[in-house]
C-alpha cells in the first residue's frame, strides 16, 4: 500500500494528550477529521503508527489533533517528532475539481518552458496564500518558483509526467 505524506507533529500540546501537527497536505479539512485514521511513522523507525483522530482544533499556525486511547502528554511524547501519513485509500479523485492536482502527482514531473525546452523538475510545493507555489529544481541555476496561476501553468498532462508552462518577464532571476 502507498502512503502520503500530511504533516509532522512536532510537539505536543498541554497536558491532555495533544499534538501540534505542521500541515503540508493539500486537503487539511479533509485529512484532519475527527473519526478520521493516519499513520504516524516515527524518527529511525520504517513501522508505521496507525492513529485514529478524536479531536481536532487549530492553534495559531498549527493543527492540534488529539487521537483515540491516548489521553495524556504522556501517551504522546513519543510520536515527537514524526510525520504523518494517510494510505492510498483516504485519497478520492472526487476532492479534486478540474485543474486541480494531489502534491504526489505534480512533485517530480518535468518542466518545460514556450519553446519546449525542459528547464527542470518539480521538487516541492509551497502554500503560502492564495495560491500554491511550485518550486522547479534546476541543474546549474536557483530553484525557480511558479506561481500556480493560469497564465503560468498552462498544462498538465501526469500521463507523459510533464508541465508546461509560461515564465513572465522578471519571474526568473538567472535568466542569460
Amino acid at each position: 500500500m502507498n502512503y502520503y505524506n500530511i504533516g509532522k507533529i512536532v510537539n505536543t500540546q498541554g497536558l491532555k494528550g495533544e499534538v501540534r501537527v505542521i500541515s503540508i497536505t493539500d486537503f487539511p479539512e479533509k485529512r484532519f477529521v475527527k473519526g478520521n485514521t493516519v499513520y504516524a511513522k516515527l524518527p529511525k523507525s520504517e513501522k508505521m503508527i496507525a492513529l485514529q483522530i478524536d479531536g481536532v482544533r487549530k492553534h495559531k499556525s498549527f493543527i492540534l489533533l488529539h487521537f483515540k486511547g491516548y489521553p495524556s502528554i504522556n501517551d504522546v511524547e513519543f510520536l515527537k517528532p514524526s510525520t504523518l501519513f494517510v494510505d492510498e485509500t483516504s485519497l478520492s479523485e472526487d476532492d479534486l475539481k478540474p485543474g486541480e492536482y494531489y502534491y504526489h502527482q505534480i512533485i517530480g514531473l518535468d518542466v518545460f518552458d514556450d519553446n519546449g525546452q525542459k528547464i527542470g523538475q518539480v521538487k516541492e510545493i509551497l502554500s503560502p496564500g492564495a495560491n500554491d507555489v511550485w518550486v522547479v529544481q534546476r541543474p546549474a541555476k536557483s530553484d525557480l518558483l511558479l506561481p500556480k496561476i493560469d497564465s503560468v501553468i498552462k498544462k498538465v498532462d501526469l500521463d507523459q509526467k510533464r508541465i508546461d508552462v509560461s515564465i513572465p518577464e522578471g519571474l526568473d532571476n538567472d535568466e542569460d
